[in-house]
């Protein structure tokens, strides 16, 4: 368990350390204990791995003061180690199991052996996502909040004293060294503990403010609550708020001035200014610079400045109130880092999904998203200093746009607040409705953000499930962006990828691919065929060429994506993980109906260990599952994984979208087979209502589609014996049709 280097104020002196004290060394026996091997050494202790022999047999963690140490101060602490420990019983704390003395008088203590790395080494290792990083960060969370309620301060929080065990298959918190430990309500010695007066206590890029100041009265828990707020920032980012190098490189006086006053870029700012790093940092969290920028982006940034906070006052008041608010992050729910604004709750809102809600609820998110960024354009602007003249003016007036664009539309969005709306509910759809003639007509001469915002909402649309709205919107988008940011740009092949995103989803295949193509040919150029931009698109295309039937195609873009994805993110990321599910489509199509279950049961795996039970994530993956269980007739089996995925789609999307018809329609077809055709019957006409309704009949665009739905409702009703409202359905998608272009009418470049 070896310490961070400390301050050469901390060493001691050569005087201290000389002794003519026998060493310990292997096999030397210690009380009840047989040295094993050193496993490190701090300021004050050597620890070592020992046998225990009697009365039972086992393994231990044995701290012993080291020799020339023993001066009262030292002792004092150490002896406070051993009292800390005794007082705590949690299972993220290392347990003490005796204490006692060497031959040659100096204290030792036994503790539990954590065989375990520093939790940031862990977390690289195993390639975890943040959720997955911030889910065990609330155990340390609880374990430094038992030490609190011991009324026991820790000091010293840094990875190297947060270890990561495995016990039973699964991650085990372990917090070692309460060696600087304070006791808030009693004290943990009888000895005095004299020299703290003008000696640095902790670790400098994990310490508090307050800690700096060497005073030594006036830290109280919350100083461990900033140490919590530095260990999360690194899990999040891969990098320090402070560079370690810069910080020791500073004189002494400049580090304690640093830590008091220099604010810490947010996460997501940090991440901006990595470079080349930033690309390592996402690969080691299973996705993209971008993708990672977007998800520090807010929330995450909110929790983690609160907790770093300069003034106490103003931070989390204890590790159990950090652990609420990430809780409430993984949870969709507003967290209480920020004021929650109409316009901060409405971003919340849209993430959740929540439909019929009151009026910015849904909107704010997409603009926030899909405008110049104030946040980046605020952050480029404090920054324009280091730029050259030119940049930092057109830093501040991208701020200055972005701001006055967001304060528009967040004017309009306020109208859902009760002092405003005086009791009338405006939906989201009509928060949205009221916007596009605005958006198309008072920014003609900004394309850069009438694009994106024209985007946002098309996409706030279709999240709604109200796609011949959302279409022209995100068509009419793409040239604007063009005209603004050029045609080779990562704004515009992200904008092609979404309209075939969008194509898929209403069964415009063809163009969908066409789509597809040109967002792989943009970033092919840009970023070159190894990078994680090409995976996501082309796995998308590989989708569409197997929707249009063209397997070959499917499978050599899907076979090369899973691949590329297992060379940047490991073959248990849900990168991976989607394309298992793309490739168990494409073997049913194959007629592979037994290979595309071991595929889709592969991809579900990965989905439940990443994000548990309840993710809408797992139940795309459960209904892959019940498509291939389906296509081999195992009815049984399908049925249950359709109805593990529609309560998850019915929260996610609410009970009206496509996509919870579609899953509904196919557990309709599952009952059919298991012999239950009234069971069948009922839940086929909820799906054909849903898509009756998604489906426009009378927008050209989207009438085809819901023909082809058509179609196979009327095969699902001659199945049934049903065979006059089949004939009925097979001549309304006829008079559909008829009166309709063909679905492909989407027209790609």
């Amino acid at each position: 368990m070896p310490d961070d280097p400390s301050f050469p104020e901390l060493q001691p002196s050569d005087e201290q350390t000389a002794s003519s004290a026998t060493p310990i060394s292997e096999r030397t026996r210690v009380g009840s204990y047989v040295i094993l091997e050193k496993l490190g050494e701090g300021g004050m202790g050597t620890v070592y791995l020992a046998e225990q022999t009697e009365p039972v047999k086992r393994r231990v963690a044995l701290k012993v003061i080291k020799h020339g140490m023993d001066s009262a101060q030292v002792v004092a602490r150490f002896e406070a180690e051993r009292q800390a420990l005794a007082l705590m019983d949690h299972p993220a704390i290392a347990k003490m199991y005796e204490a006692g003395t060497t031959p040659d008088g100096r204290p030792y203590f036994a503790m539990e052996y954590v065989r375990g790395v520093p939790i940031t080494e862990h977390c690289d290792r195993q390639k975890l996502s943040n959720p997955q990083r911030l889910d065990l960060f609330l155990q340390v969370c609880d374990g430094v909040q038992h030490a609190h309620q011991k009324a026991v301060i820790h000091r010293d929080l840094k990875p190297s004293n947060v270890l990561i065990g495995i016990q039973d298959g699964r991650p085990e918190v372990k917090i070692i060294d309460f060696g600087v430990a304070k006791a808030v309500a009693q004290r943990l010695t009888e000895r005095t503990l004299h020299t703290e007066l003008g000696v640095m206590i902790g670790t400098p890029e994990y310490m508090s403010p307050e800690q700096a100041e060497m005073t030594g009265q006036d830290v109280d828990t919350r100083s461990d609550v900033y140490s919590l707020g530095v260990i999360l920032y690194q899990l999040l980012v891969g990098a320090l708020p402070f560079a370690s190098k810069d910080l020791r490189e500073a004189g002494f006086d400049e580090i304690r001035r640093r830590i008091r006053e220099d604010e810490p870029p947010r996460p997501s700012a940090r991440l901006a200014t990595m470079g080349d790093r930033s690309a390592e940092t996402a690969r080691r969290r299973q996705t993209e610079p971008k993708a990672l920028r977007r998800e520090l982006r807010g929330d995450l940034d909110w929790i983690v400045m609160r907790a770093l906070e300069k003034d106490r006052s103003r931070r989390y008041g204890s590790p159990a109130a950090i652990a609420e608010d990430i809780s409430r992050y993984l949870r969709h729910e507003p967290v209480l880092a920020r004021a929650p604004s109409a316009a901060y709750r409405a971003r919340k809102f849209l993430r959740r999904h929540r439909v019929g809600v009151a009026a910015a609820t849904v909107m704010v998110a997409g603009l926030v998203a899909g405008t110049v960024g104030s946040t980046v354009g605020l952050v480029r602007a404090r920054r324009a200093e280091r730029l050259t003249a030119v940049e930092a003016e057109h830093a501040r007036e991208e701020a200055k746009r972005a701001e006055e664009v967001t304060s528009k539309f967040v004017k309009v969005f306020r109208l859902a607040e009760p002092e405003l709306s005086q009791g009338a509910t405006i939906t989201a759809r009509e928060i949205l409705d009221r916007q596009v003639k605005d958006v198309r007509e008072s920014l003609k001469d900004d394309p850069g953000v009438q694009g994106r915002l024209m985007r946002a909402m098309g996409e706030a649309y279709t999240g709604l499930g109200l796609y011949a709205t959302a279409l022209p919107l995100l068509e009419d988008a793409l040239p604007r962006l063009e005209k603004a940011y050029g045609r080779d740009s990562e704004i515009v092949y992200d904008a092609l990828n979404e309209l075939g995103n969008f194509s898929n989803q209403i069964g415009a295949f063809a163009a969908a691919r066409r789509y597809y193509e040109s967002a792989l040919e943009i970033a092919t150029r840009l970023h070159g065929p190894e990078d994680a931009a090409i995976s996501v698109i082309r796995r998308n295309l590989g989708d569409a060429c197997v929707n249009l039937g063209d397997l070959a195609a499917g499978r050599d873009n899907l076979e090369a994506v899973l691949a590329l994805q297992t060379r940047l993110y490991g073959a248990e990321s849900f990168a991976a993980a989607q394309t298992l599910s793309s490739l168990s489509a494409l073997e049913i199509k194959a007629g592979h109906a037994a290979a595309a279950v071991v595929l889709a049961e592969r991809s579900l795996a990965i989905r439940l260990k990443r994000y548990g039970p309840d993710h809408f994530r797992v139940g795309f993956g459960q209904f892959a599952l019940g498509e291939a269980e389906l296509a081999q007739g195992r009815f049984d089996r399908a049925r249950a994984a359709y109805e593990a995925a529609l309560p998850i789609f019915e929260r996610a999307y609410g009970k009206e979208h496509a996509t919870v018809g579609e899953c509904l329609f196919d557990l309709a077809k599952a009952h059919a087979g298991l012999g239950q055709p009234d069971e069948a019957y009922r839940l086929y006409r909820r799906a054909r209502a849903i898509d009756e309704k998604a489906f426009d009949a009378s927008d050209p665009r989207l009438a085809g589609t819901l023909a082809t739905w058509l179609d196979s409702y009327a095969g699902f009703l001659r199945d049934l014996g049903k065979t006059d409202e089949a004939a009925a359905t097979t001549a309304s998608a006829a008079a559909i049709r008829a009166k309709s272009a063909p679905a492909e009418s989407p027209v790609a470049p």
